[in-house]
């Protein structure tokens, strides 16, 4: 999970880290792309600080 410069929070889909190889290409690559977390600024103010 990382935060972005402008505050979104970015993660890879989960359940993508092994056993891949069964799978095809285009499931495997899909599961490399990192997705936005959306949270309501309550929760994202408990875990970040520079919440505005």
């Amino acid at each position: 999970m990382k935060i972005t410069r402008k505050g979104k929070l970015v993660a890879r889909k989960p359940g993508q880290n092994h056993f891949n190889a069964k799978e095809s290409r285009n499931t495997q690559m899909s599961g490399r792309r990192t997705q936005n977390i959306t949270v309501t600024p309550k929760v994202a103010q408990r875990y970040i600080n520079t919440v505005k």
